[in-house]
């Protein structure tokens, strides 16, 4: 029997070294088997190639019907394979490609964890496919803000910025990824997204926003997020959103504490000058760059930010209005204080 497996695998190695198809080299091992059936029918007992070859007639036998056994088995497993991707082709040939409805059938298992909540529900994803929400900048706070508005399935997204991606950035802008360096901020984000979620729109602005474009451009969506990182930037985005009736969701960070609130004198809460009528004395007002800023921070604050956005779209919840929360990340603490309208206000006094 050795000799016999020792001439098989001779016989497989050079069909493997000649690149002989593996049908060819089964052919051979089928020949060989038979040269052994027919020596074992015509020699006498006892003949030199019967004891090489070791094994009676009957042993010769049971192995064949063995492999032929296994082979046919494999071949209808393989025919069944086969008509069963056909008709599965021909099924989803003859399927709609999206269900009836606001929603697509991939939609609706993208969403599914939103649609079973009892608070959100159909109704809400579907609010939330309809609005329109602005995020000002594209950095820290602007990165997860942009990220679980598109996993949330906001269903367009705008957001402007003049910067470009830098290596200091990735210690906390999730958005961005590191062959991105030097690439405006806004089309980063614009790729992140697209892979994350194709179903949302994403408008890039690469420039810096100014009052002579902020009332335009705030008109056009339906929620503002402020994710900047000077006073007089979010001044600026406190009066377009006063001036165009749009709510403002704003978020702060710096060193190790964040905080977070929306601004509304529309919906009775106050603008950002209520709260911070003068803008504080310098050195009290630090950007990130001169103070520096745990990396998680941001996204704590941020996530806060976009859950805001998202309940105050579907209408859920309790929301900020009137409220300012502070998160002391060093310490872990977390606290709220109230927050008025004033009526004296300059930038929402005659609301």
């Amino acid at each position: 029997m050795l000799f016999v497996l020792i001439v098989a695998a001779a016989l497989w190695g050079v069909g493997h070294l000649t690149k002989a198809p593996v049908r060819a080299r089964l052919m051979m091992l089928g020949l060989l088997y038979l040269v052994i059936l027919v020596a074992h029918l015509v020699l006498p007992a006892g003949n030199p190639l019967l004891v090489a070859t070791g094994g009676s007639l009957g042993e010769w036998l049971v192995l064949g019907a063995l492999v032929a056994l296994v082979v046919g088995y494999r071949a209808g497993l393989s025919r069944i394979r086969a008509r069963a991707e056909t008709v599965e082709a021909q099924r989803s040939a003859a399927a709609p490609v999206a269900a009836t409805g606001p929603f697509s059938d991939e939609e609706l298992e993208r969403y599914a964890r939103h649609i079973t909540l009892r608070e959100i529900g159909g109704g809400g994803q579907r609010a939330l496919k309809e609005a329109s929400v602005l995020v000002v900048g594209a950095g820290g706070l602007g990165a997860p803000v942009l990220l679980y508005l598109a996993a949330a399935g906001v269903g367009r997204i705008g957001v402007i910025d003049a910067d470009t991606v830098s290596l200091s950035n990735l210690q906390r802008q999730v958005i961005h990824s590191d062959d991105r360096q030097g690439m405006p901020k806004v089309f980063s984000a614009q790729k992140a997204v697209v892979a994350l979620n194709p179903h949302v729109e994403l408008r890039p602005y690469n420039r810096m926003l100014t009052p002579e474009i902020a009332e335009d451009l705030f008109a056009e969506y339906d929620l503002i997020v402020d994710g900047t990182d000077t006073f007089a930037t979010r001044a600026m985005v406190n009066a377009a959103a006063v001036a165009t009736g749009r709510p403002l969701i704003a978020g702060a960070i710096s060193a190790w504490e964040g905080q977070l609130t929306l601004y509304d004198p529309a919906g009775g809460a106050p603008c950002m000058a209520c709260v911070f009528p003068k803008a504080p004395a310098p050195g009290l007002s630090a950007t990130c760059a001169e103070t520096g800023v745990m990396g998680a921070l941001p996204g704590v604050v941020g996530a806060m930010m976009a859950l805001e956005a998202v309940k105050e779209i579907t209408g859920v919840g309790r929301g900020l209005r009137g409220r300012m929360v502070i998160h002391d990340a060093l310490h872990a603490e977390t606290r709220e204080i109230g927050v008025q309208r004033r009526g004296d206000c300059p930038v929402c006094g005659d609301i």
